[in-house]
């Protein structure tokens, strides 16, 4: 479970390799993707992009517009720069290796910011989310999913995480927060939020 948080060597290609094909990782990557209503010209950020499934999804959506990723695993960078070279070589497309807490510039504010799977990994999680709305636009979006997968995970894993991460950004000064749900087993919840009009 250590590789899937932070891929490393060996076993984290191999942590990579699963999370790129397995069945539900990609569905709920789409999902989330399509959620989010990303827009032509969108200013997206992921964080924590792993093999990069998402970022493809993204970069397809905001065609006119910029897709920026960190992940914190050299491995992940790796595996996604090569699942999403052409959109890289054609500048829409920006990957670093990098955390939260000390994260690349952006020319712009940003339209939209997605986490799948991620925000247990983080440090002060509710600092950082007051960071992250500092970069989006007035009206931007965010996207936070989860899907507990230990063992013994259920619907009721999936409510409570879901009311965690509600809890995370209502401190951390987003409005507007809805929660869906995908039927995986067991389930994926996406708590999306806006950050306010100043």
């Amino acid at each position: 479970m250590r590789q899937f948080g932070y891929p490393r060597g060996i076993a984290g290609r191999m942590a990579g390799w699963v999370m790129a094909h397995r069945r539900s990782n990609r569905q709920r990557n789409r999902w989330v993707v399509a959620l989010l209503e990303v827009q032509p010209t969108d200013q997206v950020l992921e964080i924590g992009f792993g093999p990069g499934l998402a970022i493809a999804a993204l970069a397809g959506r905001a065609n006119q517009g910029q897709v920026y990723g960190i992940d914190h695993s050299k491995v992940m960078v790796g595996q996604a720069s090569r699942r999403n070279a052409a959109a890289i070589r054609a500048h829409r497309v920006h990957l670093a290796h990098a955390t939260l807490d000390r994260l690349p510039s952006f020319d712009e504010p940003l339209d939209a910011i997605l986490a799948v799977n991620s925000v247990g990994f983080w440090a002060d999680p509710a600092q950082r989310l007051q960071d992250l709305r500092r970069l989006l636009r007035p009206a931007g979006r965010i996207a936070l999913a989860t899907q507990p997968r230990y063992p013994g995970a259920t619907a009721d894993t999936t409510v409570r995480a879901a009311h965690e991460l509600q809890d995370l950004l209502t401190q951390a000064g987003f409005t507007q927060l809805r929660v869906e749900t995908l039927g995986l087993d067991p389930p994926v919840a996406c708590v999306l939020a806006t950050n306010p009009p100043k």
